[in-house]
């Protein structure tokens, strides 16, 4: 399904004397008003392949009706997002779940859609249909060399297809771990991963970039072969150039400074980007800001301030990435509040007094410091993404736009009420 733009267009003028408003309000006390739209307008945000379905739990999964079937309907509901927030023009696949039959077709339906191919990511996690050689025991850390090899050609058969879909980077996130003490030699099996990402990183094209997932626990409970930020830091380190850590927020054990962990990584020119969602106990995978807004915020705030002083672009220089998958919401709805939260503790993180917290800091005002930072989380940036969205073509409401015009309805009405996205 498609929104047409008047549909878009009609819904904004019964919305703009209000929006108008509350624009100007909050504009009026915004310094460098322009170039904080400029970069608003320029945020964007991938949409993953396996988010436009319905999630499940080790218990069950409960069907939301109207998912989508294919690789092409995946990336008509991405156009679908995009066209309502103009803020999510790429999408991110998962291989073997989106394996393009015919890449050239697929390229031209995603630029129907004003869409390009973001990372795309590999799957050892779990074993595919007729596979001889399991993960159960993991993949690039295994014990056995055969195991190793089939995860290292996937890994390469992935770039492969993300050659001809025009990406440049390649996701690895790995569940090699052991649950029981004694299960596994520790140097070997980091060893083990080490020389396996080195070939994979050998057979990267000249231009991409590999980017080291971590995860301190699950599906293996006593150790993960990539348990955290210093162990991804280190294989990106012997890696050479082209590597770096992918954080994702949800990858973190309770209480976590994660906004400490991005300040050091851009630093180190290591941090590759984010998989966002939020949590809150462990990997929830729940809607992004829907816990803890104030973290997001700060995790902002440290990612403008440290992008700035290497003089980065924010829109590019790293990749910015949802990564969630519900068993409750209707995905499309959850991934448009996803990409909001987002652009809000962005719009806020610009919003910073940066001469005023950096005198704060140098004369140890804790104080003042709190008072700056919360001044600007507290602020209502709404107006100002909505403000964004409109100039950009999109909906100064996209949640309501998307259950005025009943786009579900549509999509089982199409689709089917017991439709099984593909991967999942």
């Amino acid at each position: 399904m498609r929104l047409e733009k008047y549909q878009i267009a009609e819904s904004n003028e019964q919305l703009r004397a209000k929006h108008q408003r509350q624009f100007e309000y909050i504009a009026a006390d915004v310094k460098n008003l322009d170039d904080v739209m400029q970069k608003l307008m320029a945020f964007n945000i991938a949409i993953p392949s396996w988010a436009l379905g319905t999630g499940g739990t080790r218990f069950g999964r409960f069907s939301g009706g109207g998912e989508p079937r294919s690789l092409e309907e995946k990336i008509e509901d991405v156009g679908l997002i995009h066209a309502l927030n103009k803020s999510s023009n790429s999408i991110s696949l998962h291989i073997p779940w989106d394996i393009p039959e015919n890449a050239a077709s697929i390229k031209a339906l995603a630029a129907q859609h004003e869409l390009r191919f973001d990372a795309v990511n590999s799957n050892t996690f779990q074993d595919q249909k007729d596979q001889q050689l399991s993960y159960k025991f993991g993949s690039l850390h295994h014990g056995d060399k055969g195991v190793r090899r089939h995860a290292v050609e996937h890994n390469i058969e992935v770039i492969k297809y993300g050659v001809e879909l025009g990406s440049n980077a390649l996701s690895v996130w790995l569940a090699d771990g052991s649950s029981f003490p004694g299960q596994l030699n520790f140097r070997n099996a980091f060893q083990n991963t080490l020389e396996s990402l080195q070939e994979i990183y050998d057979a990267l094209p000249d231009n991409w970039k590999v980017w080291i997932e971590y995860k301190p626990y699950e599906p293996y409970f006593y150790s993960t072969t990539i348990g955290d930020w210093g162990q991804s830091l280190l294989l990106a380190n012997k890696l050479g150039a082209k590597a770096s850590t992918l954080v994702d927020l949800g990858h973190h054990l309770p209480n976590t400074n994660i906004e400490q962990i991005v300040s050091l990584l851009l630093m180190e020119g290591k941090l590759a980007g984010f998989h966002f969602n939020d949590s809150k106990y462990g990997d929830d995978d729940l809607t992004v800001g829907s816990i803890n807004p104030y973290q997001l915020f700060l995790i902002f705030n440290e990612l403008v301030e440290g992008m700035d002083a290497r003089g980065m672009t924010h829109a590019t220089d790293i990749g910015w990435m949802i990564d969630a998958s519900h068993n409750l919401k209707d995905p499309i709805e959850d991934l448009l509040q996803s990409v909001e939260a987002i652009k809000m503790a962005y719009a806020q993180a610009l919003l910073v007094d940066k001469e005023a917290l950096v005198a704060a800091q140098q004369s140890n005002d804790v104080t003042k410091a709190q008072e700056i930072l919360q001044h600007a989380y507290r602020t209502d940036v709404r107006p100002l993404v909505a403000e964004a969205r409109l100039r950009a073509g999109g909906a100064l409401q996209p949640l309501e736009v998307y259950r005025q015009f009943e786009v579900r309805k549509s999509l089982i009405g199409e689709r089917g009420e017991k439709t099984v996205a593909t991967g999942l």
